[in-house]
């Protein structure tokens, strides 16, 4: 393994060590295509007419870009064409999407949010492709929903492409997590950040604070002791905040800090409103940042853990360096034993 080393240079390593199958490595060579036509779309925004809304919207209430769409048709057609897939799951997509008659022999199931921040695309902001690959458990045929509803901790690879100065791959197996940069001129993802590991202890903070009126009494505890010099360790943290979850979590995962979305919870006598998808934000970069030595919480427990009763359910997430997130749990306990 070495700096410079082209990704399929690098699945040809894992695969002696047992680290990874041939199927699990196809399936992720066949979303670079995929990712490589969004890049370039992305890169020509403004130019013609991609721009925009389509005037409908999707499974989560957002209003859909035009962009949304030609990414997620771009993955479903490679993954169809090829055949690795027995199904799919997509946050564009009400249900599951059945595979190509090739794919029905496959033991993966792929699930994937196409354009993550997309609504940063008209001003040019960071943003990004997620999936998350999980073993079926049925036995043939297409897909079923039940092979899709299994916790993130049955993961078997993840990982996001972020679209930004440069267009990088990072993905997370049971060997690390590792990340690759796009090298235009030879069209190929090469070996940049071998064995990424987040810092214990970060000095950033990214949350949408216009949001914090409707945050329980402890996260906007803990969120103002981030900006107290006096309240702990490394104190006062910098506010990093764009809006575009991969862009957020990709930065923190580099330099270590916390990102935190959590559940909505204006009314203590009624039940918390999460937004952030599961299947599509949540488990896939927990997987992540868990194999990169940090954590991730919907407050309570594990992200990893949490069972899924639907392929669109919404979590609250808090997301990064272990010591932060640890100690945002501790700032929860403290705060229910007083309450």
């Amino acid at each position: 393994m070495k700096h410079g080393q082209t990704l399929r240079a690098h699945f040809v390593e894992e695969r002696l060590d047992g680290h990874v199958d041939d199927e699990l490595v196809d399936v992720i060579l066949d979303l670079v295509p995929a990712a490589k036509s969004i890049a370039c779309e992305v890169n020509k925004a403004g130019l013609g007419d991609i721009l925009g809304v389509t005037g409908e919207r999707n499974t989560s209430g957002d209003e859909v870009k035009k962009l949304d769409v030609f990414a997620d048709q771009a993955i479903i057609a490679a993954m169809r064409e090829t055949g690795r897939v027995c199904g799919m799951a997509s946050e564009e997509e009400e249900e599951i999407i059945a595979p190509s008659t090739l794919g029905e022999s496959s033991r993966y199931v792929l699930l994937f949010d196409p354009l993550d921040g997309s609504s940063n695309i008209d001003v040019n902001v960071s943003i990004g492709t997620i999936f998350s690959i999980y073993r079926r458990k049925s036995k043939k045929g297409p897909a079923t929903v039940q092979d899709f509803l299994q916790p993130g901790s049955e993961q078997v690879a993840a990982g996001y492409f972020v679209y930004g100065s440069s267009t990088m791959l990072v993905y997370a197996a049971s060997n690390g997590v590792f990340g690759f940069t796009h090298d235009i001129s030879r069209g190929e993802f090469l070996l940049s950040h071998p064995k990424m590991k987040i810092p214990t202890r970060g000095k950033i903070y990214s949350c949408n604070e216009g949001n914090s009126a409707k945050w329980d009494p402890a996260t906007r505890r803990y969120v103002s002791s981030l900006k107290d010099k006096e309240a702990g360790p490394g104190r006062p943290y910098s506010a990093r905040y764009v809006g575009s979850f991969v862009s957020d979590f990709h930065r923190n995962l580099l330099k270590g800090g916390i990102f935190l979305y959590p559940a909505e919870q204006p009314d203590p006598r009624k039940a918390a409103k999460a937004k952030l998808r599961l299947m599509y934000e949540g488990n896939p970069m927990a997987f992540v940042v868990e194999h990169a030595g940090g954590a991730a919480t919907d407050g309570s427990k594990s992200i990893l853990s949490i069972e899924p009763s639907g392929i669109h359910d919404r979590t609250g997430l808090v997301i990064g360096s272990r010591d932060d997130v640890e100690e945002y749990l501790a700032f929860r306990s403290s705060w229910a034993e007083s309450a």
